[in-house]
């Protein structure tokens, strides 16, 4: 597979997982995570529930200027999927 076969293919699972973990390691906001991982909103939902339930994710509900606002945060087990995931990715080239 030539590398521009692989900027163009569609992202799998295991891909959006990672962005959503990179995305959370300082926490953040759902919005955000969706727009940086280029999801819909029921997909982030999917996503953030699933990543919560396994340990993946963290969430914390902070107060900011009168609003109660949901942060989630990358966790250690978060951290090490990364971390593999992207071992992989350099053994594929």
């Amino acid at each position: 597979m030539s590398s521009i076969e692989l900027n163009t293919r569609r992202r799998d699972r295991h891909d959006i997982v990672a962005e959503i973990l990179k995305t959370a390691r300082e926490g953040r906001i759902k919005t955000h995570i969706m727009y940086k991982a280029k999801l819909s909103y029921s997909q982030i939902n999917t996503y953030l529930k699933l990543l919560v339930e396994k340990g993946f994710l963290e969430n914390h509900t902070v107060r900011r200027r009168k609003q109660t606002m949901t942060v989630y945060r990358t966790t250690n087990k978060g951290i090490l999927y990364i971390d593999n995931i992207e071992a992989v990715n350099n053994l594929l080239g």
